[in-house]
């Protein structure tokens, strides 16, 4: 520190209009800083992407004794098996999710799929995948839909292509869900929220350049088609229950449903209608009988040889399947009164409850146990390229994790919102989850050509043509997305909008809200009204969005190319092309109507205090040493301070 000037001798005449001053005593001031270190100061601005610092704030292991190292180790040890047994919990509260949704929406999925003149538009089955995934939260209960309605003949192959990729784009909200659960955090909430929707924009993008060319070409059905005619595929057995072995006993305790009823449904059978989700007999025993039945009229009849006639009736053999219920299941629903939607919405509350306590308890463990050496080791393993020239492996096996991970756990949600808030808390950086989400799609095709190869021989090649067609979607959008650097978009989108989104935290519901539900649905009803309807309606509003998307590079690159008047969107009003008035109208609607919501305004209470710390921090305060002696004169003359703030 700079020491105190001392009053010095020649300062005579303010010494005579003060009496009482002590010449030898020095006066203590406050040390002067420079306006070039002010400026430096505000310019070094951190990077909010880059993975921060966990550092390590307890006693170093060197320095513990005994009774310390065995505490150590007993803590350790206890936050490992809580940190497990909340990830079992956090699995197994997301299948009970799914099947909260299958009833609250199951059967009206199904309706859904029984749209079939709406089903042959691509854009209407490309939306309809989206809601349908929606509603029942599993990419794989709606793919399995699709090809029940493909072998019973319901549904063309080539029309069913469209319906897969919404699937594709359906699955990736829930793991944006779970990035909500870190809003409180400005900078967690950026890295998780685009760690989420860096799967959304690759999605989004594949659809968009691939559903165009698949309507053009039909390049994923030529394609799949040539694959199923080249090799002789014999049906083979099941795919294999990895972790379904370890949740199966903890979900079918709470629920079990009966799918069948969904798929009934979207085949058209009427009986299925007024059938409960909610599985009641887990033990069963079919009977097939050879029997002679009545039926309308000869063309009715099994075979011309099994047909004759008794008077008015006609008759022939049929087998009759008849069932026998054994035991009942054993959750906790089995003798319900309750009906699917009521049963729905409670276990909806109660996985949703159990889905965000887990979340938050593994964000604090993860928190307290990734510190220090630890940390640094894991950062390194998941962060680190190989060296020169093998670094652009690094990405590709990150990818082949992915589908490995994805593989085990049998579902990409659960592992995209598993690594959701690893990048939150800066664990997993955005540029590794993206390769990691990629595989996670490539992993959950490959379960479902497991099960596609368990189908019956009959329709086994249309079962496998629509999981290659999944597998091969993604696949291209990998092509066309990732193994160039400068084509890896969706991480340049994600990041845009995880900026947004720490501003204005109240844009990311709107986003969820408008990108998996406005739209879908605003585009269903135009597909309901007739396809020139549809393409009335939208391809105003693509040209206007593609124009102010070119407008918008032009301005930040080539400003002089345009008009002067579009260099900037200043002469449209405010809140056409900025936030800001929409962030006071909300905050003022958290304000006044919903208090325990103001986490989400763009300054909360917390951050306020730190913001004002900030601005004094910087502040220059000037002492008139003169004016700040001992004694008489000192109190008679307050200090003057002059404060000058750093622009």
């Amino acid at each position: 520190m700079v020491p105190r000037p001392e009053l010095e001798d020649s300062s005579g005449d303010i010494q005579k209009d003060i009496p009482n001053m002590n010449e030898d005593k020095s006066v203590p001031i406050a040390a002067a800083h420079s306006t070039m270190a002010l400026t430096e100061t505000e310019q070094e601005q951190d990077d909010p992407w880059d993975l921060p610092e966990l550092q390590d704030s307890g006693v170093k292991w060197s320095e513990l004794d005994t009774k310390g190292r065995i505490m150590r180790v007993a803590i350790t040890v206890t936050k490992v098996i809580l940190l497990l047994g909340c990830l079992y919990m956090f699995v197994c509260s997301l299948d009970v999710l799914s099947s909260a949704f299958q009833l609250v929406g199951g059967k009206a999925a199904g309706d859904i799929f029984q749209e079939n003149a709406v089903l042959s538009n691509p854009l209407a089955g490309l939306v309809i995948g989206v809601l349908v995934t929606l509603l029942v939260q599993s990419s794989s209960t709606s793919s399995s839909i699709v090809v029940s309605m493909v072998s019973s003949g319901l549904l063309q192959v080539s029309t069913a292509v469209p319906v897969i990729m919404g699937t594709n784009i359906g699955t990736s909200v829930t793991n944006t869900m779970v990035a909500m659960t870190q809003v409180g955090d400005r900078n967690k909430f950026r890295r998780a929220f685009a760690g989420a929707t860096v799967h959304d924009f690759f999605n989004w993008l594949s659809v968009l350049v691939l559903l165009p060319l698949e309507v053009a070409t039909g390049y994923l059905y030529i394609v799949t088609g040539l694959l199923i005619d080249s090799f002789h595929i014999q049906s083979g057995e099941n795919a294999p229950d990895l972790l379904n072995v370890i949740t199966d006993p903890l979900t079918t305790s709470i629920i079990e449903l009966d799918e069948s009823v969904i798929s009934g449904i979207a085949t058209g059978d009427d009986a299925a209608k007024n059938k409960s989700l909610i599985k009641i007999w887990c033990d069963t025993f079919t009977n097939t009988t050879l029997m002679n039945v009545t039926v309308p009229s000869e063309q009715n009849c099994t075979s011309p040889s099994l047909c004759w006639t008794d008077g008015n009736l006609v008759w022939t053999l049929k087998n009759v399947s008849e069932t026998y219920n054994i035991a009942k299941c054993h959750h906790i629903f089995v003798n319900t009164n309750l009906s699917d939607l009521a049963v729905g919405l409670i276990l909806l509350a109660f996985s949703l409850l159990v889905l965000c306590s887990c979340l938050v308890i593994i964000v604090k463990l993860l928190n307290s146990m990734l510190k220090g050496q630890v940390a640094v080791v894991i950062k390194k393993i998941l962060n680190t390229d190989f060296p020169f020239p093998f670094g652009w492996l690094t990405g590709y096996i990150a990818l082949i994790v992915g589908a490995g991970m994805t593989f085990i756990v049998q579902s990409s949600s659960v592992f995209t919102s598993a690594i959701t808030p690893l990048v939150g808390i800066g664990v997993i950086s955005i540029e590794r989850a993206y390769p990691l989400s990629l595989g996670s799609n490539i992993g959950t095709t490959t379960t479902a050509i497991l099960a596609a190869m368990a189908s019956p021989k009959e329709t086994l090649a249309d079962s496998l043509q629509i999981a290659l067609v999944h597998f091969l979607f993604n696949i291209s959008g990998i092509l066309l997305w990732y193994p160039i650097p400068f084509t890896r978009v969706p991480i340049r989108l994600a990041k845009a909008l995880g900026n947004q989104t720490a501003q204005y935290r109240w844009f990311a519901g709107l986003y969820i809200i408008t990108c998996f539900f406005v739209i879908p649905l605003f585009i269903f009803s135009l597909s309901l009204a007739g396809w020139q309807v549809l393409v009335g309606v939208l391809v105003p509003i693509v040209v206007l969005i593609v124009f102010a998307i070119v407008v918008n590079m032009m301005q930040a690159r080539r400003p002089e190319w345009l008009p002067s008047c579009l260099r900037s969107w200043d002469f449209l009003p405010l809140w056409m092309h900025s936030l800001e008035p929409w962030d006071r109208v909300v905050s003022w609607m958290l304000d006044h109507c919903c208090c325990c919501c103001k986490c989400c305004r763009v300054e909360s209470p917390n951050e306020k205090p730190a913001l004002e710390e900030e601005k004094d921090s910087h502040a220059l305060e000037i002492y008139n040493p003169v004016m700040n002696g001992k004694g008489d004169a000192a109190v008679s003359m307050p200090p003057i301070i002059i404060k000058a703030t750093s622009l």
